[in-house]
């Protein structure tokens, strides 16, 4: 049964979803634009773009989900982060994105630097990539929470506990 949550945390979990989104958009448009900017042959800017960063994205998922005790304490952030209002109010959604949008100016900083002598940007992808990697269990560990009695009371709005009654 599919049960009516509180509107913040409808916001809350719908920011997740967003913040993923819009990470891997950032992080789309960066390969693109390195792809066409970048010197090297193609062989290198996959490495450096692809191959290299899915190892690190698939780190920060899976361990997460495989090791107990850091999906513990990823999930408790999620649920402080949640407590404390993040991705309830403009402010907080405003600030989530343009955090995001630093991170791409950072990228695209990083990539135009090579063209003015600057190392090769592979460690920038690689951590960027990383971080897709932790929001995109966040949005998992949302979900997971949803499933906690203890959590699913809180979130609930009232008028869905009034129809269990």
């Amino acid at each position: 049964m599919d049960r009516a949550h509180t509107p913040a945390w409808r916001n809350f979990k719908r920011m997740q979803d967003c913040a993923c989104l819009v990470a891997c958009l950032i992080y789309t448009g960066a390969v693109v634009h390195a792809w066409r900017v970048l010197p090297g042959p193609s062989q290198k800017k996959l490495v450096f773009t692809l191959a290299a960063p899915l190892i690190f994205l698939a780190l920060t998922m899976l361990l997460p989900l495989v090791i107990g005790g850091l999906r513990r304490l990823l999930r408790r952030y999620v649920w402080m982060s949640f407590n404390a209002g993040f991705g309830q109010t403009p402010g907080s959604i405003i600030s989530g994105l343009g955090l995001l949008g630093f991170a791409a100016v950072f990228i695209y900083l990083q990539i135009a630097g090579v063209s003015h002598g600057g190392r090769y940007p592979a460690g920038v992808f690689s951590g960027y990539a990383a971080g897709i990697g932790i929001l995109v269990v966040q949005a998992v560990l949302v979900r997971s929470l949803e499933r906690d009695p203890e959590v699913r009371t809180r979130i609930e709005a009232p008028e869905a506990r009034a129809r269990e009654r």
